[in-house]
């Protein structure tokens, strides 16, 4: 609470330190002050590599994971650079974070957002004029603002540091579609450099954050996704009651804090009453909440009051919480984009950490459920389109529609890619000609590509829970990174080093290895009651059970009649059907 009088005060008049030419590195004062403001003793992997391309005036994409120090590219080129530096935030309160902590690091530090009153916005205002900020915190709605772009432009900035900058593309995993304004105001602010900082992006998205912001020549730095101190797992469960079973004993197992991740407002209530009433010290945290209730959850969260704080996307992005011990994904996420982003938020310390997904195969529909309602439709189309007979701005066009703001947005966004608006000094306007219902309907048409993506991505999400390789391999070569060896710390490594396990077998030896041979049928086909023998057996995970269209596959979990199996082409779920005894095997049923 401290820190939200000291963020609704009068912006302090800091005097900014000499700055020194833009044309050279100054690396020993660079030393200097980040050992000085930040205690930094020495740079991290990338660092560097953008400091230097940074004084040299060149725009920069940064790919570097979480925890790799981005924000310290921006801060420290703040110091000497001879204008602000502007950073564009997608969230208010990572914004109020950032401040705080240049603040500390004594940075001449300023942000302009909603909190803001008229007259703290007209005090930051009037410092800008004089060029007081060295680093400047924006969202970018603020950048859609002509009077605001006219009040930079008279004093010109340095550097436009873009954070979280998977958000500027449409076939990114958080698109934001008030990023997309961000080429117009760096063309109006007299296209200075730009530094673009993801921790996660494939190589389409990364092409597209340049084409978006009009830095082509831009100098990449990839430092890669690896973070050796994750240990990536997957669970599966076959229904809803052993997948909070298994959560439960996670959570009771783990010494420190950590988030669980679900897809739905509905499911992060669910499972928050479920964690309580089982005596599991947790919060919750989504974007339905009131903003003051989800910044005081995020403040026990941050101070450790909580083991594990119960969550949707909305909560995470930019959280420097370094001491979290364990990221779990109650439901799967839509992409590995996401999912890598969100488990990226553990073991920012460097200390060991979990990353566990709980699978279970019926999760897919509720991402395809917000798939198909993430496009417009025509009537919202044609109600944006109808809001514009005189030019407005997207705020104004959102309450004209009845379009929610976002969505608004993204149409307008859509409408002018499509060449039927234009933006103009007075927000966004018709073009002479008439539009007809079938443009518009071809607008619909031409975000079949974009959804086609969007279902991939799933797919690839899906994949890397049912595969049997490397969890990191196969992150590895989601992102476009060579491959690697095997990581050896994640679950399907630790199954290939299990004594006897079926892999480490000649092919011809690995049936006589089990102790159990079973055969079961396809899912649903077969009436329980209809079971030649009513006492199903027991599995464990690991037992082999044999099936007359989907071949040999391991037993991962069992809940009465349903084993969830993984085969060699997917893990499925499958009821038993009939049971046949096999000769035991002499040697002991292996643990998978």
């Amino acid at each position: 609470m401290k820190q939200q009088t000291t963020e609704q005060a009068t912006p302090a008049r800091r005097r900014p330190v000499a700055h020194q030419s833009a044309q050279a590195t100054p690396w020993s004062q660079l030393h200097r002050e980040a050992r000085q403001r930040f205690g930094i003793s020495h740079f991290r992997p990338g660092q560097r590599e953008v400091l230097q391309a940074t004084f040299a005036g060149k725009s920069v994409l940064a790919l570097m994971p979480t925890g790799s120090g981005k924000s310290l590219c921006y801060q420290l080129p703040a110091l000497f650079l001879p204008k602000p530096v502007v950073v564009v935030s997608p969230l208010i309160a990572l914004m109020q974070d950032q401040q705080a902590k240049a603040g500390k690091a004594n940075i001449a530090v300023e942000k302009i957002d909603s909190t803001l009153t008229q007259s703290q916005q007209a005090q930051v205002t009037e410092l800008i004029d004089q060029g007081i900020p060295q680093l400047l915190y924006v969202t970018p709605e603020r950048l859609e603002n002509p009077e605001f772009l006219d009040h930079l432009s008279k004093t010109g900035i340095s550097l436009l540091a873009v954070d979280e900058a998977h958000c500027v593309s449409q076939w990114g995993h958080d698109f934001r579609p008030a990023y997309m304004g961000l080429k117009d105001a760096r063309r109006r602010l007299g296209n200075p450099p730009v530094l673009a900082l993801t921790a996660t992006a494939t190589e389409e998205v990364a092409e597209d954050i340049l084409t978006q912001l009009g830095a082509k020549d831009a100098v990449v730095v990839d430092t890669g996704t690896e973070r050796p101190n994750l240990i990536f797992s997957v669970h599966h469960t076959v229904n809803t009651e052993a997948k909070q079973r298994r959560l439960l004993d996670m959570i009771r197992a783990e010494a420190g804090t950590g988030i669980v991740y679900v897809a739905s407002v509905r499911t992060a209530g669910e499972l928050h009453a479920c964690l309580v009433e089982s005596g599991v010290a947790a919060g919750l945290y989504h974007g339905r909440l009131a903003a003051k209730q989800r910044a005081q959850t995020q403040a026990c969260f941050m101070r450790g009051d909580y083991k594990v704080l119960v969550a949707t996307k909305a909560f995470g992005m930019g959280i420097d919480k370094p001491d979290i011990r364990f990221v779990y994904h109650y439901e799967f996420p839509d992409s590995l984009e996401s999912y890598y982003q969100e488990a990226g938020r553990a073991g920012r310390d460097g200390l060991p950490a979990s990353a566990v997904l709980l699978y279970r195969l019926e999760d897919r529909r509720i991402q395809r459920f917000f798939q198909v309602g993430r496009y417009p439709r025509l009537d919202e189309l044609q109600a944006v389109f109808g809001s514009l007979e005189q030019p407005a701005a997207a705020p104004e066009v959102a309450e004209k529609s009845g379009v929610a703001p976002r969505r608004a947005q993204a149409i307008l966004h859509l409408l002018r890619q499509n060449g039927l608006i234009r933006r103009t000094q007075r927000g966004y306007a018709r073009k002479a000609r008439g539009v007809t219902d079938a443009e518009l309907e071809a607008v619909l048409t031409s975000l079949s590509d974009r959804a086609a993506t969007d279902r991939n991505r799933l797919d690839e999400m899906m994949h890397y829970a049912e595969s049997a390789t490397c969890r990191k391999q196969l992150l590895r070569t989601y992102f476009a990174e060579q491959q690697g060896e095997p990581c050896g710390a994640c679950d399907s490594c630790r199954d290939r080093k299990t004594p006897g396990a079926a892999e480490d077998l000649p092919h011809s030896q690995r049936e006589e290895a089990y102790e159990i041979v079973t055969s079961v049928g396809p899912v649903l086909t077969t009436a329980p009651e209809t079971l030649p023998d009513r006492n199903a057996p027991v599995y464990a995970k690991g037992d082999a059970v044999l099936h007359r269209r989907f071949g040999t596959g391991q037993v991962l979990d069992q809940e009465g009649d349903n084993l969830l199996v993984r085969f060699p082409d997917s893990v499925r779920r499958v009821r038993l059907t009939y049971v046949v005894a096999a000769p035991r095997s002499s040697n002991p049923t292996p643990t998978v």
